[in-house]
C-alpha cells in the first residue's frame, strides 16, 4: 500500500492531528534531516488530503436546497 492510499483512507479529523503533531515536531526541530525531509514530504500529502475533505464538504454544504416563498427549492450559492 502506498503512502498516498494509506492517507486517502484517514478521515479529516485524523488527518489534521497527524498534520498538527508533525508540524509541531517540525517546529521543535526534533529529529534528524532526513526525518525532517520525510515528515514534511507526509505533512504536504496530509494537507492536501485534508483540503480535499474540506472542498468535498463545501460542495455538499452548497448543494443544500431551502424552501422558497413559492414552495419550491432553491440552491444557496455560498461563493457570491
Amino acid at each position: 500500500m502506498s503512502k498516498e492510499s494509506a492517507i486517502e483512507k484517514l478521515n479529516f479529523e485524523d488527518s489534521l492531528k497527524e498534520l498538527e503533531e508533525i508540524v509541531e515536531r517540525l517546529e521543535n526541530g526534533q529529529g534528524s534531516l532526513e526525518d525532517a525531509i520525510a515528515a514534511y514530504e507526509r505533512g504536504s500529502m496530509l494537507k492536501k488530503h485534508c483540503q480535499a475533505k474540506l472542498d468535498e464538504a463545501r460542495l455538499k454544504v452548497e448543494k443544500i436546497k431551502l424552501p422558497q416563498d413559492e414552495g419550491g427549492a432553491k440552491v444557496i450559492d455560498f461563493d457570491e
